[in-house]
């Protein structure tokens, strides 16, 4: 009797993976409304040391991170787009043109972090404590955790999106199984809207 072999069961359930994905994204939209919780009630108590402290943030790179950050939203929201009609080769090139912006903002941040460092400002500096108020030391402990978080965030998204480019590369994710990019597309804009909140606050707002 011939024997008859049975290929292995591919179980997939995107709707199961989009419900696991916007979970995670609760829990880390508490994480952070926990911290601008924190943030606004310390600025309330030392309002004016969190403005003095603010004014020696570079708004121009804050902005510039901002608009970059806005165009990966669209390119990520369009590589999905093109997945859905087949479009692999556009699918890779946006998905590429989200990963090279998160990078840029990571060099940006690592310049913006570095120009601090060079001024003494970072937490547990003999500096702060010594020529800076205890709001201010505040601020900027509180602008350490909070960006610093953030570009967690931006590392382990830039990582989810290269697994998402290898798999698409390969065809394990196509029009037909999209929801890994799809859920990719939904953390990046997580991200992204995290950093609209973090920008005024420690930014613009005075």
């Amino acid at each position: 009797m011939e024997k008859v072999t049975h290929a292995p069961h591919d179980h997939y359930d995107a709707e199961a993976s989009k419900i696991g994905m916007w979970l995670f994204i609760f829990t880390e939209l508490l994480l952070f409304g926990i911290l601008f919780v924190i943030y606004s009630v310390y600025r309330y108590l030392n309002h004016d040391a969190f403005h003095l402290a603010a004014a020696e943030l570079d708004t121009f790179t804050g902005a510039v991170n901002t608009l970059i950050l806005l165009v990966s939203s669209m390119t990520i929201a369009m590589s999905v787009t093109a997945l859905q009609k087949n479009n692999k080769p556009l699918t890779l090139l946006l998905n590429g043109i989200t990963f090279v912006i998160g990078v840029v903002f990571l060099v940006n941040k690592y310049f913006e972090w570095g120009a601090k460092f060079d001024h003494g400002i970072f937490p547990g500096s003999a500096t702060l404590a010594e020529t800076l108020s205890q709001g201010e030391i505040l601020f900027f402990g509180l602008y350490f955790i909070m960006t610093g978080l953030h570009a967690l965030h931006i590392i382990i998204g830039l990582v989810f999106i290269a697994v998402v480019m290898w798999k698409v590369a390969r065809g394990k994710v196509h029009a037909g199984r999209s929801a890994l990019l799809e859920n990719s597309g939904l953390y990046w804009h997580l991200v992204d809207i995290i950093w609209i909140f973090l920008f005024p606050l420690f930014y613009l707002i005075v």
